[in-house]
């Protein structure tokens, strides 16, 4: 078969381009090789990311939980080493207690709300709990400030 032009053969006809087409590779994807895989990434995306943040607010509040047992446990050590409860969370960091106050991982703050109550050794008022300063309520239903 000749084309317009005379010795010249027709581009793409016969066997030759069917050979042609099948021993070359590809070379990329096609638009909607590339719509699906963006579609099952979003997908996965999708059901990954509560369980991710779910996962990280579990993991501040165990936080919480083991800071706050920590500090109260330091209260009662001060207390029975001083012979008088703290006045605050700072008496326990000067007292070389504890080497800086954690940060309370809900507010990411050094804030805490100490309970003041009467100190058995010295009948004054002094720091007997320490709670969390957020105003937030825990995954468990209650607020964070009653821990």
């Amino acid at each position: 078969m000749t084309g317009k032009y005379s010795g010249q053969k027709a581009v793409g006809s016969g066997p030759q381009r069917t050979r042609h087409c099948l021993l070359v590779p590809a070379h990329g994807f096609t638009l909607l090789e590339l719509m699906i895989v963006i579609s099952i990434i979003i997908i996965l995306a999708a059901v990954a990311l509560p369980q991710y943040h779910k996962t990280i607010m579990h993991a501040r509040e165990t936080v919480l939980k083991d800071d706050l047992v920590n500090m109260r446990k330091l209260i009662d050590e001060y207390a029975a080493d001083k012979g008088k409860l703290p006045q605050s969370v700072d008496d326990l960091v000067s007292a070389e207690y504890m080497r800086k106050k954690p940060k309370d991982p809900i507010t990411e703050t050094d804030d805490w709300n100490p309970q003041m109550g009467d100190d058995p050794y010295t009948g004054d008022q002094g720091m007997i709990d320490v709670h969390s300063s957020s105003s937030e309520v825990s995954t468990e239903g209650t607020p964070y400030s009653d821990w």
